[in-house]
This record gives structure tokens, C-alpha cells and sequence, in this order.
């Protein structure tokens, strides 16, 4: 299951992600069982993506642009890594963060992608049943509520 909240402080809304189509790249689940990824020591970011830059594709594999990878074109705001990751009875969780001074193209989704290795691999897409998405950048921050119940569970 997929579980974060999104709130954008300037507008004052909330913005709730549930769990419908949103969804962990078969690439990353194939790295975790391979003792690849290390996610709460690993360097983990959390990108705005614009959907008409991108549309994600489980056969994605990398955060860099090209083959296999997310389009530049569609990277709104990038986060700098994730603060206090944990795992816990097989969540991923982390602290609340902030993209601050956004400016760019409407936004519908966030990717988060682990920034440890030269692969860059990709962890996670959200997209679906959002409410009070899209977000429209207007200079300000944009500040994200990482749900009670953690980004995911396995």
C-alpha cells in the first residue's frame, strides 16, 4: 500500500493520497529481494512531476533522463534527502519535508527515487486519488505531510 499526504501551505489545502494505481517500480522491488536498496540508509529524494513530461512506465528503471528513465522536462522540484527514514513492521516512513520556492509547470504526481547509486533507481510513483491535485507552483513553498502510515508497506 502507498500512503502519503500532501499539503500545500500557500493555498491552505489538503491533498490526500490513497492507495489506488499508484505504485513501486518493479525494478526497485527486484533491488530490495537483491539486497540492492537500503532504504533507511540510502540517500532517498522525492520529485514533483509534471504528467504531460512523464508517465510512468514499470519498466522504468533510473531517474536520469533517457532510456528507462523520467524525462528532465517533467522534474518540477526535487527534495533533498528524506529525513529520518525508518522501517518498521514493513513500512517506509519518513519525515515530513518541504519543496521550497516552486515555480514550474502544473504538477500531478511525485516519484521517489533513491540517490545512493549511479543507477539513481527509481522507488515509487504517485498519481492516482489525490484530492486538491493537480498543484499549480506559484513561487512558494510546497510543504508534503508524510501520512501517519508511512510512504509504503510491504
Amino acid at each position: 500500500m502507498l500512503f502519503p499526504e500532501f499539503g500545500h501551505r500557500d493555498a491552505g489545502a489538503a491533498f490526500v493520497w490513497p492507495d489506488a494505481a499508484n505504485a513501486l517500480y518493479p525494478d526497485f522491488k527486484r533491488a530490495l529481494l537483491n539486497k540492492e536498496c537500503d532504504m533507511d540508509t540510502d540517500t532517498i529524494k522525492a520529485t514533483l512531476i509534471d504528467s504531460a513530461d512523464y508517465t510512468y512506465a514499470g519498466t522504468d528503471t533510473t531517474y536520469v533522463a533517457g532510456a528507462n528513465g523520467v524525462a528532465d522536462a517533467s522534474k518540477v522540484a526535487v527534495s533533498s534527502a528524506l529525513g529520518s527514514p525508518t522501517i518498521a513492521a514493513g513500512v517506509f516512513d519518513t519525515a515530513d519535508f518541504s519543496w521550497t520556492t516552486v515555480t514550474g509547470d502544473v504538477s500531478e504526481a511525485i516519484i521517489l527515487w533513491d540517490d545512493t547509486h549511479a543507477s539513481d533507481r527509481l522507488v515509487a510513483f504517485y498519481d492516482t486519488g489525490m484530492t486538491g491535485m493537480p498543484v499549480t507552483p506559484n513561487g512558494g513553498n510546497i510543504n508534503v505531510t508524510v501520512h501517519a502510515s508511512g510512504w509504503f508497506s510491504l
